[in-house]
């Protein structure tokens, strides 16, 4: 019989802090909406690990895989992505980290993993695939693909009682906008919320999906204002949190094997410039431009001028990217770093075989910004063009990038 446990620890900064996720947003975190955590289960001697920030990197991500109880190549270090959340990547995403915040958030993603190592007991999991809640929308391509799949693991103990819900989604926890200066996990938090209200008592674990390319429905560059939106509030996550949920709990449940494996891989990724301008030539464009520029404009292009000033005269050198699959009993985690799109998880879903439930997430081990498909380079816009400035990256990642980690995971799913 498979062993699990499952563990939360809060990693809700004070107020004060500043706010990660929106060029457009300058002022820091005045309160709590709901409070932020580190959630880990753990299955056999392998364990999954979510926080909610916008981000781990990979030498904080390796940090908490060797300092945990478990060894280091069975754990997954992954990000819930929400726009709500503290700096937590230093040198990524324009504003300074606090680095006693980063400190308290590496030793509660080890403690939660550890706490769920300790609670381990025998379990049974039951495995099930919830149905399309309808939410997810391409922000690049209207009626473009989207991941709509939603697994649900449901982790009982021998006595019945549910120990842990795991499900996953692909949406970007971008319901809230930069207008939101409250700490949140976004639409994920009444998705987790609404599943510990079904199964008292136990864990709920949101992993978020290639996100990408997918939100509710807006564009990246509609958030880059400071005007409240009336489609981005707290009852607007609520609601949307709460069809999730409740698509998930619609699943049906088949009991998986007792065999656990990890398998690790990686994946060197090259970059390739998308500007054509030298970046003295930008830098003086972007502050020219800034002296007119409404507010939220403004604080973007400063972004920018300090990026063509301080990264982009740099060579980009190749980035080691870490791919993991987990498979419990049968049920594979596919764990990709950074922001990566519908197209990549469908090819990677086509490959395991249809209608299998299965969890295919970003921002795991690393977020190093966008990898977008190879085609989706010719269309431009935000992720292609744009992020990586915002990232901290001299240049976007090369054509075929995704298309490697792809194959890698594929490689690793079928056991090789």
């Amino acid at each position: 019989m498979i062993e699990a446990g499952a563990a939360i620890v809060d990693i809700t900064p004070t107020p004060g802090l500043s706010m990660s996720g929106f060029a457009a947003r300058s002022l820091p975190a005045k309160g709590a909406h709901d409070a932020l955590t580190a959630r880990a289960v753990a299955v056999g001697d392998t364990a999954v690990v979510v926080a909610d920030v916008i981000g781990i990197e990979a030498g904080m991500s390796a940090r908490i895989r060797e300092r945990c109880t478990l060894p280091a190549g069975n754990v997954v270090v992954a990000a819930l992505h929400n726009h709500g959340g503290p700096v937590s990547m230093a040198g990524r995403l324009s504003l300074a980290a606090d680095p006693a915040y980063l400190e308290r958030l590496e030793d509660a993603c080890v403690a939660a993993i550890d706490k769920a190592a300790a609670a381990r007991r025998p379990a049974r999991i039951t495995a099930g695939q919830g149905s399309d809640p309808g939410i997810a929308r391409n922000r690049r391509h209207p009626g473009g693909p989207v991941d709509a799949s939603l697994p649900l693991l449901r982790v009982r103990g021998e006595d019945g009682a549910m120990i842990a819900v795991l499900t996953a989604y692909a949406c970007h926890p971008v319901v809230l906008g930069a207008d939101n200066l409250l700490w949140t996990a976004d639409y994920p938090h009444f998705v987790r919320q609404t599943l510990e209200e079904a199964s008292p008592g136990a864990v709920a674990l949101f992993m978020t999906g290639c996100v990408g390319d997918a939100n509710t429905g807006h564009s990246a560059h509609a958030s880059i204002t400071l005007a409240a939106n009336p489609d981005r509030t707290y009852e607007a996550a609520a609601r949307i949190g709460r069809k999730v949920a409740e698509a998930a709990l619609a699943a049906s449940e088949q009991s998986v094997s007792d065999t656990v494996t990890a398998r690790n891989g990686t994946v060197v990724l090259g970059f390739r410039r998308r500007e054509t301008d030298l970046p003295e030539i930008l830098e003086r464009r972007w502050r020219e431009e800034a002296l007119t520029a409404e507010p939220a404009r403004k604080n973007l292009l400063g972004y920018w001028a300090d990026w063509a000033r301080d990264i982009a005269p740099a060579e980009p050198g190749p980035l080691a990217g870490r791919v993991t699959v987990l498979d419990w009993g049968g049920v594979p985690i596919v764990a990709l770093p950074g922001e990566i799109f519908a197209e990549t998880a469908l090819s990677i879903r086509a490959a395991l075989g249809p209608g299998r439930p299965a969890f295919v997430i970003g921002f795991a081990d690393d977020n190093p910004g966008y990898i977008p498909p190879a085609g989706e380079f010719r269309h431009g816009g935000y992720e292609v063009d744009e992020a990586h400035r915002y990232y901290g990256l001299a240049a976007t990642f090369a054509p075929g990038s995704a298309e490697a980690l792809a194959a890698c995971a594929i490689e690793l799913a079928n056991g090789s």
